[in-house]
């Protein structure tokens, strides 16, 4: 944006910035004419366009930089609150309401007399708006994303203008095809550039666009990889204009995703359920639950991914293998129910959260750089059993606990680091992971639970992703929705080779989709991994397609 207004900018720019401007000064009239007119419009009744700048403008007032709507101060229970959500109301009248009831703060406004009347405070609030709103650049961003999607600013020339600003390295004929192409050609432009990732899903900002993997050896503790994706050029963070880039980036390259970002780990969580029920003996290896699709034990009723059709009988194997919810959620119920036959969920939750402990996920993997704390669920056993409740764990965490099932229960303090020399390569320290605990569970234990992450790859829902893999993997996928207006998060956590397990490799995709995408990134590592394909061939391949195996789990 700042390029589109410099003195320098190409044509093409100067054209763009000149659209914006002329927009700029028509909207903030547009803007001060309803909030000055005694018949503002409802919000209903505007524009999607003038809705979107009324909306933003609240959200800016209310929010905690700015802080002249204290929201906590406002009565939920109130008509006019009402009639303001259901969009009856305008945003001067509401503004108007907000200062008869006292939750405009008039102390950040430039008001000379305490005793001010409502209009007064009207005045000087809508001064302060259109002293900022011009320079705001979300405000801005707003602007230009009604005119892009109005098609005032087209695509040809946010496609020119990456070449201009030197994203993308100058192509004479590319440019050339762009100028005498309409819409359809810039819209395949980006579809290209985005599938051979010249343009990076970073730089789009558009989910899914980060994501981290780890590998571990799991019979050594030590973390082999720990990847997060964006990242940034650490040679340059101590630019101040760079960092402050990066802080104002929507993918967020400063988050370590491996290690910072907690999610619900979903089915992921299934073989800690599926150890926890055959080692506190309510379940055998060889009795069969009849999954009829909903568990109705509960009083919310919790459908299988299978719902309305059904798994029918299986035994620990197949529950693990199928992901079965009613399985994990009736073994989760058996772990509630005390010796009486009285359901006591809380005996349920100690009994998942004691085996979760186990395994590490009560505290940091053990690595050497900063980590979000881990979260035990404390709510709900059957459906935190499936991993939902309030279970959130970062990537590394699980990294650490799929090792420790890999390994048949050692459980390490994780090290990225191997040693610390001196400038000439002598050894000042050494660093080998500590073992956190060794889980003395039955082989038959071990072995049902490998079996049933076998079961995932080599007959279950990942089979299609896995098909042709030189290694024996074993795996689990997992979803888990955090809001109804994103893409479920994605993860996979896996082991390899399966009969004598060398590496565990996780996934984490936020806001990902579906598992199978997570899935489909592990498998790329193992072929790396085991030589199977080289760097350049990956990159030399483009971005991966979106997984088209529907996993459910």
């Amino acid at each position: 944006m700042d390029d589109f207004a410099s003195p320098e900018a190409s044509d093409t720019e100067r054209g763009i910035h000149n659209k914006f401007t002329a927009a700029q000064s028509d909207i903030l009239g547009q803007i001060r004419g309803e909030l000055e007119s005694s018949r503002s419009t409802a919000m209903k009744d505007l524009t999607p366009e003038m809705a979107s700048y009324m909306q933003y403008i609240y959200s800016y007032l209310s929010g905690s930089d700015v802080g002249i709507i204290i929201s906590s101060a406002i009565d939920r229970d109130s008509a006019e609150y009402a009639a303001w959500t259901a969009g009856e109301l305008s945003l001067r009248d509401f503004l108007y309401y907000g200062i008869a009831n006292s939750w405009i703060d008039t102390t950040k406004l430039n008001i000379e007399s305490r005793y001010s009347d409502a209009d007064d405070v009207f005045g000087a609030l809508t001064d302060y708006l259109f002293e900022k709103l011009p320079e705001n650049r979300a405000f801005s961003k707003k602007i230009y994303e009604n005119l892009i999607n109005g098609g005032v600013i087209t695509g040809k020339e946010l496609c020119l203008a990456l070449y201009d600003q030197n994203i993308l390295a100058y192509d004479e004929n590319e440019v050339r095809m762009l100028r005498d192409n309409g819409p359809a050609y810039a819209f395949n432009f980006m579809v290209n550039k985005i599938s051979n990732v010249e343009i990076t899903p970073a730089q789009l900002a558009l989910d899914p666009c980060m994501a981290s993997c780890v590998v571990t050896d799991v019979n050594t503790g030590q973390v082999l990889a720990l990847v997060s994706y964006p990242g940034y050029d650490t040679n340059r963070i101590s630019d101040p204009e760079y960092l402050s880039r990066l802080n104002a980036d929507l993918s967020y390259p400063l988050r370590n995703n491996a290690t910072q970002t907690k999610k619900a780990p979903g089915s992921t969580f299934k073989p800690i359920t599926a150890i926890a029920a055959l080692e506190e003996g309510v379940v055998g290896l060889d009795e069969l639950i009849t999954c009829t699709g909903q568990y109705e034990e509960v009083a919310l009723p919790i459908k299988c991914w299978i719902y309305p059709g059904h798994h029918g009988p299986l035994n620990v194997v197949g529950g693990l293998g199928n992901s079965c919810n009613y399985f994990m959620s009736e073994v989760a119920h058996r772990m509630s129910t005390d010796e009486q036959g009285n359901y006591v969920p809380s005996k349920g939750l100690e009994t998942i959260g004691k085996y979760a402990a186990m395994f590490g996920l009560d505290h940091t993997s053990g690595i050497e750089i900063s980590e979000s704390e881990p979260e035990i669920t404390k709510d709900d056993p059957e459906r935190s059993s499936i991993g939902q409740g309030t279970n959130s764990f970062t990537n590394v965490q699980l990294s650490r606990y799929i090792a420790a099932v890999a390994n048949r229960g050692t459980v390490f303090e994780l090290s990225l680091i191997s040693q610390v020399t001196d400038s000439r390569g002598g050894l000042v320290k050494g660093y080998t992971p500590r073992v956190s605990s060794r889980l003395d569970f039955a082989d038959s234990t071990w072995n049902a639970v490998q079996e049933g992450m076998r079961q995932v790859i080599a007959t279950g829902s990942a089979k299609n992703i896995f098909d042709g893999l030189e290694v024996d993997v074993a795996g689990k996928t997992g979803t888990a929705e955090e809001v109804k207006t994103r893409g479920n998060h994605a993860f996979f956590v896996s082991f390899a080779p399966y009969q004598n397990p060398e590496i565990a490799v996780t996934v984490n995709i936020p806001y990902g989709y579906s598992s199978g995408n997570a899935a489909t990134v592990a498998k790329s590592v193992y072929r790396f991994y085991y030589g199977y394909t080289t760097l350049d061939d990956i990159i030399s391949q483009g971005a991966l397609s979106a997984s088209n195996d529907l996993i459910q789990d």
